[in-house]
């Protein structure tokens, strides 16, 4: 019987997760879990590279858990985990530094915008932020990494890491590739639709996970649309338009160009309000399930510490590779 492959790939517990997260990740990593050995991450150490408030970090790092598990994912079929319960994380992060150039890292597309957003705190961890995210990936002999275009170039930073290993020190990981998440849905800010929907950008365009109906249906009331009079797909052209087909067609499970279909006739104002029902229906019982695992947080914690022990027998083995090869002396 041929061993399924390894996916891999994580979420920060940075703020409340919005639809994006929802419908570019959450939704989505369910497709994998039967057809590859799957292990999903909270990535908290990520998180304090940008200054976090203590009490918020741990109860948004149960949260982002719970919203994975609401959103479909089973730790029966998975390993759920958070990155800092394993320590193998911090320590190939740290060798894999000596395998990594300042140019590679000063190219990183994300250092810059970060840079630019947290002027006041452009940390060493801010910096090396891309070589923690390699270690995370290697360290389960990982083949895909579903990520967002966002992150493509951190997954190519790490094959590159990997292949310049391999060259001083012969085969020790698998190189993996960045895919684009099933049937993942790339949601825009409904007040500007040529950004995508962020949990650092609050506001009217952003539809946060934690948002009620009510509030819901306000917002997509007043999505950023344009002049014509027709509901159609054309996200060169009409990118508001499209945006809101494109949420509505991933709550539908069906295309966008046959989400148009449902709007033959249809006025902007109805549009709006079909788009944001069809929301509601998708996130309510989503809600409803993140409520009761957030209310018992030590079983959560009991399901975390679960994937934990399974993270680590998997990264353990491939953390001592990596010593062995680069001549580090065993642990008595």
């Amino acid at each position: 019987m041929t061993a399924l492959q390894t996916c891999f790939s994580g979420v920060q517990p940075t703020g409340m997760p919005t639809l994006g997260n929802l419908l570019g990740a959450f939704l989505p990593f369910t497709q994998y879990m039967d057809a590859y050995r799957t292990f999903f991450c909270v990535v908290d150490l990520h998180a304090i590279t940008v200054r976090q408030d203590p009490a918020e970090l741990h109860a948004n790092t149960l949260g982002v858990a719970a919203w994975y598990i609401a959103s479909g994912l089973d730790p029966a079929r998975c390993t759920l985990f958070v990155q800092s319960h394993v320590p193998a994380h911090s320590e190939l992060g740290w060798l894999l530094n000596t395998f990594t150039q300042m140019g590679e890292l000063e190219r990183m597309t994300q250092f810059k915008d970060k840079s630019r957003q947290h002027a006041e705190n452009i940390n060493v961890g801010l910096f090396g932020y891309p070589v923690l995210m390699a270690a995370d990936i290697l360290l389960y002999n990982t083949h895909v990494v579903p990520v967002g275009d966002d992150q493509t170039q951190h997954v190519e930073l790490c094959r590159d890491i990997a292949t310049r290993f391999h060259g001083v020190y012969g085969p020790t990981f698998t190189v993996p590739k960045a895919i684009n998440p099933v049937a993942a849905t790339r949601v825009r800010d409904l007040q500007d639709p040529t950004k995508k929907m962020s949990k650092s950008r609050p506001g009217s365009g952003t539809v946060l996970l934690s948002d009620s109906a009510e509030e819901i249906v306000k917002k997509f009331k007043r999505a950023v649309t344009d002049s014509e009079t027709e509901v159609a797909y054309d996200p060169l052209t009409r990118p508001g338009v499209a945006n809101l087909l494109e949420i509505y067609a991933a709550c539908r499970g069906v295309t966008p160009h046959a989400a148009v279909n449902d709007f033959v006739g249809v006025g902007y104002g109805a549009f709006k309000t079909t788009v944001a029902d069809a929301v509601v229906s998708v996130l309510e019982p989503i809600q409803r399930h993140h409520a009761r695992l957030m209310a018992d947080p030590l079983e959560l914690q009991r399901i975390l510490a679960h994937g934990a022990a399974t993270a680590t027998a998997t990264a353990t083995p491939t953390l001592d590779r990596v010593r062995t090869a680069m001549g580090l002396v065993a642990k008595g």
